[in-house]
């Protein structure tokens, strides 16, 4: 049986290259990385087996890997080099130099005199005949060859590795493999900065929470929590991306729910016209959890901003209001005109007149009196807000309008006496018919 599959082997090279190629396909597709990648790891791999086994001290091989045969070429790599980069020695010193570092591996040290110290910018590296060459050999084997470039010489083939080369091996692809996928989740991630994605709380530890991304875990840290939220293990919701860092464990990923981006995000999921770019949001001030002040316009005649971000019965600001837990938001349609513009952003109350000082950014509100709680609001909330929103600090002023109201005043009083003058005279002409 043994003889057979051998020589169906021999009549069939090529039958290898289901395995390989198979192979090498399935650890791309279940670690997400390219097949490049896998074959530079497999070539590494052989490259430091090799060595382990049939190298010599110094040397740098590269192997070559055919995925078609699952045979592999290798190459000892010789850079072109002269005085000016190493330093030549003799081989009595060179022997001296061994045995200098095997004194040094026992715990002897070898004294240096003060003479003999050099500066690092002074220190070159000595020459060795396994991984330099000088340019005169260079250009025996290749004429054209200059200083620094690195030659390739072909070394024996071998198939047969002890099990220190195997683990050897193992080891490599094991790391380089590793290595890859967090580069790979990194550049995958990484893409996907400042987006909004959903995920499942893993864990819990403390305030901290854990949220499994699918490929990888992003942390919510308490600075970026909603404090009114309340989160379990299992839940599903959205986070922002708001920082993606390489990290030897993996992709660090710092989440948010507090930051202004996700509302950004959150509207361009429910409302259509902003996705498209026909409405823009212009600027966002946001207290997480408790109120959202968004200033939105539009470009193109005939689209009324506010009412596509708020939808037919308010179901497009409500899907974004329920999806960050009731918080309040005010959608105000933006201006040029500051004074316009903060009148917008001081809304639900009522604006009377607005004084501009563009030297110094700031704008003085009038209001009318009884709303001048309305227009700041609770606890300084609403006109702080106004002021993040729009970038000008605003001063807000209570003022009574005597005048315009008692004149009001009287018009309704004279209004109502003359109804009940008329509907008097009425009365009296249906009891002088009767």
């Amino acid at each position: 049986m043994a003889r057979k599959k051998t020589q169906a082997d021999s009549s069939n090279p090529s039958g290898r290259l289901g395995e390989f190629g198979s192979a090498i396909a399935q650890i791309s597709e279940e670690k997400g990385i390219s097949k490049e990648k896998v074959m530079e790891t497999i070539e590494a791999a052989l490259a430091a087996a090799y060595k382990k086994d049939y190298g010599k001290r110094g040397q740098h091989i590269r192997a070559e890997f055919n995925e078609v045969s699952g045979g592999a070429r290798f190459y000892k790599l010789l850079e072109v080099v002269d005085e000016s980069t190493r330093e030549f020695v003799d081989p009595i010193s060179k022997e001296e130099e061994e045995k200098n570092e095997k004194d040094e591996k026992k715990g002897k040290k070898k004294e240096v005199e003060p003479e003999e110290e050099v500066s690092d910018e002074e220190k070159k590296s000595r020459f060795n005949s396994e991984r330099d060459i000088t340019l005169e050999e260079a250009k025996k084997i290749k004429k054209s060859s200059k200083l620094g470039d690195i030659l390739e010489i072909e070394l024996e083939s071998k198939s047969d590795y002890g099990r220190i080369a195997a683990q050897t091996a193992k080891q490599v692809i094991i790391q380089k493999i590793r290595e890859a996928e967090r580069d790979s989740m990194f550049k995958e991630y990484k893409e996907k900065e400042g987006e909004v994605i959903s995920g499942t709380i893993q864990r819990i530890e403390g305030r901290t929470v854990y949220v499994d991304l699918g490929k990888s875990v992003g942390v919510l840290f308490p600075s970026e929590q909603i404090e009114s939220e309340q989160y379990r293990i299992g839940q599903r919701i959205k986070v922002y991306l708001a920082k993606v860092e390489s990290d030897p464990k993996g992709p660090g990923i710092t989440l948010s729910r507090s930051h202004p981006g996700i509302i950004k995000k959150l509207f361009e999921l429910e409302v259509p016209e902003i996705f498209a770019g026909t409405v823009e949001i212009k600027a966002i001030a946001r207290e997480a959890g408790e109120r959202t002040k968004i200033a939105v316009d539009s470009q193109e005649e005939g689209i009324d901003p506010i009412g596509s971000c708020v939808g037919q019965k308010g179901t497009r600001v409500q899907a974004v209001i329920d999806e960050l837990g009731r918080e309040k938001i005010d959608i105000i349609q933006w201006n040029e005109d500051p004074g316009k513009f903060i009148s917008a952003a001081l809304s639900p109350a009522k604006v009377l007149g607005v004084e501009i000082d563009e030297e110094n950014r700031a704008a003085k509100v009038k209001v009318p009196k009884d709303q001048l709680s309305l227009a700041i609001g609770k606890r300084g909330q609403n006109v702080r807000l106004a002021a993040k929103l729009t970038g000008w600090n605003i001063d807000v002023i209570g003022e009574e309008i005597v005048e315009e109201n008692d004149e009001t005043d009287e018009e309704e009083v004279e209004k109502k006496e003359k109804k009940s003058k008329k509907k008097e005279e009425e009365e009296t002409e249906e009891k002088v018919e009767e």
